[in-house]
């Protein structure tokens, strides 16, 4: 099978990265990664709205036919390869885990949306900058809730192996980061995700991205 990803460095496409270095370390499957270089337009090329028109990423390719939406290609993977354990197998457990899945996708991330790029929302440079804050009050107050689910976290979010959820919950504490959002703050979240980095699966897409899990500056840094 032949299965490439094309991702972003730091992006939401680092969940489904995630999930292809575990399929890999699980059951052997090698795969593809693509870089896209966002801050060149490197999605909005002819080639690249090929295959996904939207202009985003992730995009992940299964012998030549794309797929886009993280939340179905987190489906997919899980399905094509269930032995990585990437998604519970119990109906009840895995309804539960895409309704989980769904919410980081649709209202956490966008979230962020409006911290990154308050100009989709607004003209005004003063509006953009009201947008901006009070969206990281809301980011933060989402990241809260992510750290009290900690507290049933056996050694992961949904059991004994990262999981997809495990590494969009890393993503979006990175996010904080950039954000302004000191870590400090949040110190479960910090010790979760800082030992989250350090599984292989992690670890690898990390290293592929050249990306660092602690992004926060203190003012003046």
């Amino acid at each position: 099978m032949s299965l490439k990803l094309y991702y972003a460095p730091g992006a939401c496409s680092f969940v489904p990265h995630f999930g292809l270095e575990a399929i890999q370390a699980a059951c052997g499957e090698p795969f593809e990664a693509q870089s896209v270089r966002l801050h060149k337009g490197e999605q909005h090329t002819p080639e690249y709205l090929a295959l996904n028109p939207n202009g985003q990423v992730p995009v992940l390719t299964v012998e030549g036919r794309p797929l886009t939406q993280i939340t179905a290609i987190c489906d997919y993977l899980d399905a094509r390869f269930p032995q990585a354990g990437l998604l519970p197998r119990e109906p009840w457990a895995r309804a539960q885990a895409a309704s989980t899945l769904a919410w980081l996708n649709n209202t956490v991330h966008p979230t962020f949306t409006r911290v990154f790029m308050p100009a989709r929302f607004a003209t005004d440079v003063g509006a953009q900058a009201q947008v901006r804050e009070f969206a990281v009050g809301q980011f933060r107050h989402h990241l809260e809730r992510i750290q009290g689910w900690l507290e049933c976290a056996h050694p992961w979010l949904l059991g004994e192996r990262p999981s997809f959820i495990d590494a969009y919950v890393l993503t979006l504490y990175r996010w904080g980061g950039l954000a302004g959002i000191d870590p400090a703050g949040l110190p479960a979240l910090q010790a979760y995700v800082s030992r989250l980095a350090q599984q292989p699966p992690v670890a690898a897409a990390m290293a592929r991205e050249r990306i660092a899990l602690e992004t926060f500056k203190p003012s003046g840094a």
